[in-house]
């Protein structure tokens, strides 16, 4: 058990409590709820608080706002310049075109000629296939709506063919296996 001192109230001779307490109703408070009131300090720190989260926020919306902006401008100049390789390589095409020309006028031998153009023809298929174009098989396989185009029905020679496409009219194309062109065909019915 907690030994208390205990001293005497020299004019009630009663015995009062070293620890101060004030169990008396009527009595005035005790000197803890005496000291200043700290409400308004609690106050100015959430406002301190908040002004540093709103300061946080329009931080983050300029930052942002910058990072839109950022990105958007590459995204057009890469749209801009997107086609830059393909274009280069095939400028080495376009220079063996301007040379078939000039011998296709200074030159009479047309196996020569068509030597020259099967040339340039050939360099171009070989560079488009090297940037990932590919051309889509279509003839004699089963029509398929999402790589064909059918241009119109033709009666088929037997019921194998029935389905099937029969000729192609324009090519289809991939690129790196995606469809960047559709072939234009003519199915048997």
């Amino acid at each position: 058990m907690e030994e208390q001192e205990m001293t005497q109230n020299p004019e009630s001779k009663e015995t009062v409590n070293e620890m101060d307490i004030n169990t008396d109703e009527n009595a005035a408070g005790t000197s803890h709820l005496n000291e200043p009131v700290t409400e308004g300090n609690g106050l100015e720190k959430l406002q301190a608080e908040l002004q540093e989260q709103k300061d946080k926020y329009l931080r983050l919306m300029a930052e942002f706002d910058n990072f839109r902006r950022r990105t958007a401008k590459e995204r057009l100049e890469l749209m801009q310049t997107a086609g830059k390789e393909v274009i280069i390589s095939l400028l080495e095409v376009l220079d063996d075109c301007d040379r078939a020309e000039k011998q296709l006028q200074a030159s009479d031998d047309i196996t020569l000629q068509k030597e020259g153009i099967q040339l340039v023809f050939n360099k171009l298929r070989s560079t488009l296939q090297a940037k990932g174009v590919k051309v889509m098989e279509s003839v004699n396989t089963d029509f398929d709506v999402e790589k064909h185009e059918a241009i119109t029905e033709i009666p088929a020679p037997n019921a194998d063919m029935q389905g099937k496409v029969m000729d192609e009219v324009v090519k289809g194309y991939y690129l790196n296996d995606k469809i960047i062109r559709f072939a234009k065909v003519v199915v048997g019915k």
